[in-house]
């Protein structure tokens, strides 16, 4: 086992533990412990550690952050919260309305940008009616990640797949082959929620109170920034759909749909101040971290050494949960794609490795970046977090059930 992927481990276990006796860690500060050990012990070179962090992600969650901040301080959060949940009546219809309609808008705008603009609807939910946050932070975690599955656009790996898998008519594809099993895991996460934190469930009614619009200049333009971001992401998906060959980057929205809160509004200082730094950390930490163990090759030389049919749907699903663990699910799908452009692959094949990718998210933090999004923006506004045992007792099995589900889904009628 080379030195980087050793390090990656002690990422992992620091991660699960959070805590060196009375030092209490954040995951950016584990994550950019583990990236200063891969430079300083000249696994990968400050030139290459550099080049490994993607400027896109960067550049996107910034914008996104920004909005999010903005929404967030103007009080138009709490509006979209109460006129969205307004008729969810119990806790029970409360965590159904966060699986299936913060699911539903992640497969359009992201599950990252579900994740930033979520977190603090959660919390708000969670003190407005006493409930318990972290039944709420799992909700819109499964909720994100299981979501995003059923669009090209849900997440970074399926719009790797649509683009470089040759993917025809990704939309309707992604549809057809995904969207029935991935509704079936959005109820099977609220049943295994049900079932773990069943005490939770009060049948108790709930009464939503309008909230109040703290700074309605603020309000304003972060309302003019999320339609900017609503309506370019349907921009893209037109010009994708129709095949235009416009290369119309998720950058390109958040940067765009950023403008009104950054240049126009008065209070753009405070909003920088304020927003989510520590994650863009965590994330410059990532990339270097998973680009030294890339290039140590340990899990390339795993998958060739793998003497079952990598080809097949059950271990394309297989290996990519796993892999995803280790690699992240965006180097894992541009490992896996020219291992399976070697042969004659199918949309089912294409399909099995985004849900395998996207699912991953869903049984550990380290599995999605969302998660880690959804956990950071908790710890910083509202002093709660999800532990690693925590999120895996729920996550472990989902994510077995889920895997079960679309391979019954994909595989099964060829059988």
């Amino acid at each position: 086992m080379t030195l980087p992927v050793i390090i990656l481990a002690i990422v992992f276990i620091l991660t699960a533990v959070r805590q060196i006796g009375s030092l209490r860690l954040g995951i950016w500060q584990i994550m950019s412990l583990g990236a200063l050990g891969v430079l300083l012990t000249g696994q990968i070179s400050v030139t290459n550690a550099i080049h490994s962090i993607d400027p896109d992600v960067m550049l996107f969650l910034f914008g996104m952050f920004a909005i999010g901040q903005a929404l967030e301080m103007s009080g138009y959060m709490s509006h979209l919260s109460y006129r969205f949940f307004r008729n969810a009546g119990t806790v029970d219809a409360v965590i159904l309305y966060i699986l299936f309609g913060m699911g539903l808008a992640s497969a359009f705008l992201m599950n990252d940008t579900l994740a930033i603009i979520g977190t603090p609807v959660m919390l708000l939910l969670s003190r407005e009616h006493n409930i318990d946050p972290k039944v709420l932070l799992l909700a819109l975690s499964f909720a994100v990640t299981t979501g995003s599955v059923i669009s090209p656009i849900g997440n970074p790996q399926n719009l790797l797949i649509a683009l470089s898998g040759n993917v025809e008519d990704p939309f309707m594809t992604f549809a057809r082959y995904l969207l029935l099993p991935t509704a079936v895991n959005l109820l099977i996460a609220y049943l295994l929620l049900k079932l773990f934190y069943r005490k939770h469930f009060s049948p108790v009614p709930l009464d939503h109170s309008v909230p109040r619009i703290a700074d309605k200049e603020l309000a304003g333009w972060s309302k003019v920034s999320l339609g900017m971001v609503i309506l370019l992401v349907a921009a893209k998906i037109i010009i994708t759909s129709a095949g235009i060959p416009f290369n119309f980057r998720l950058t390109y929205i958040a940067l765009i749909a950023v403008l009104p809160v950054l240049v126009m509004s008065s209070r753009r200082k405070e909003i920088l101040a304020k927003m989510d730094w520590h994650t863009l950390v965590f994330f410059a930490a990532m990339f270097i971290l998973m680009e030294s163990v890339w290039d140590s090759g340990f899990f390339l030389n795993v998958i060739d050494t793998l003497s079952a049919d990598i080809n097949s749907v059950p271990m394309i699903l297989g290996i990519s949960v796993l892999l995803s663990q280790f690699i992240s699910n965006v180097p894992l799908v541009a490992l896996y794609l020219p291992v399976l452009s070697q042969a004659e692959i199918t949309s089912i094949q294409m399909m099995a490795l985004a849900a395998g990718s996207t699912i991953a998210g869903n049984l550990t933090i380290l599995g999605a970046a969302s998660n880690v999004i959804i956990i950071q923006n908790a710890e910083k506004k509202g002093n709660v977090t999800l532990r690693f045992t925590e999120f895996a007792m729920i996550g472990i099995p989902l994510t077995i059930i889920q895997v079960c589900v679309y391979w019954l889904f994909l595989y099964g009628p060829s059988l």
